[in-house]
């Protein structure tokens, strides 16, 4: 019998870290990817600096860690990974021709 009023469900650590295995490779490849198509001297700059991971998914235990290695490129999550999604977003769109090669990059990189 259905009653539409929440439940508690208990889920094991395992079975999250299961469930994000495909969407993780997914953002792993999707990096490794768009790094490949980087112009040498953007590269060149981003590999002096970090990554900075933002959003939610960042938040996931150990996540800057496996980037690390899978990419080979420091990485670490923003002080404040929710915010820091629309601030980066508005700082994009306010400097669109600084970013220009970089998103040219990108859509050769998903072509």
């Amino acid at each position: 019998h259905i009653s539409g009023l929440p439940k508690v469900i208990t889920v094991q650590a395992l079975e999250i870290f299961e469930a994000v295995q495909e969407p993780l490779e997914t953002i792993i490849a999707g990096i490794r990817t768009l790094l490949e198509h980087t112009p040498p001297e953007l590269l060149a700059d981003i590999m002096d600096k970090e990554i900075v991971a933002t959003g939610g998914g960042s938040l996931m235990r150990g996540f800057a860690e496996r980037l690390t290695k899978e990419i080979r490129m420091p990485v670490r999550i923003a002080d404040n990974p929710f915010e820091s999604v629309v601030l980066g977003i508005g700082q994009t769109l306010e400097n669109l021709s600084k970013y220009q090669r970089l998103f040219i990059a990108a859509k050769k990189a998903a072509t």
